[in-house]
């Protein structure tokens, strides 16, 4: 076996772990800051598709709001577990860089004349915001 330099050898090393995508266990994960805004709505007349629909119809025109990173609008499950909370009607899920652009959101006329064109549609909201360890 040929005996590699010590520069030889953590140059190949360099290469195998670029090849197979790995990282050294000491390399410290870059930490990216991420708020996330899930809002659960629940329906004033939850049989009615027309008013889910309408309320969809809303909640796309804030995805237009430029702060917002990403968004997935939902529906519940048909999953039965006790941990489970399916009652609700439509969920919004939203991603922001940070909580600062997250109120930038809150702010933005497009999110205000939401709340007011469909507000009448719900009767109940729930809002989890989180974000993740330092």
């Amino acid at each position: 076996m040929k005996k590699l330099s010590r520069r030889a050898f953590l140059y190949n090393t360099s290469l195998a772990s670029v090849a197979l995508g790995v990282t050294p266990a000491t390399a410290e994960p870059a930490k990216k800051e991420i708020f996330v805004h899930h809002v659960f709505f629940w329906l004033k007349n939850p049989a009615s598709a027309a008013d889910r629909d309408k309320l969809v119809e809303g909640l796309k025109k804030l995805a237009k709001i430029p702060v917002l990173r990403k968004y997935y609008i939902g529906y519940p499950a048909a999953t039965s577990r006790g941990v489970i909370d399916n009652t609700y009607s439509v969920s919004w899920l939203t991603f922001f860089n940070n909580p600062e652009e997250e109120e930038v959101y809150q702010k933005h006329p497009v999110h205000l004349g939401f709340v007011e064109e469909y507000s009448h549609l719900w009767e109940k909201v729930i809002v989890y915001d989180s974000v993740g360890p330092k």
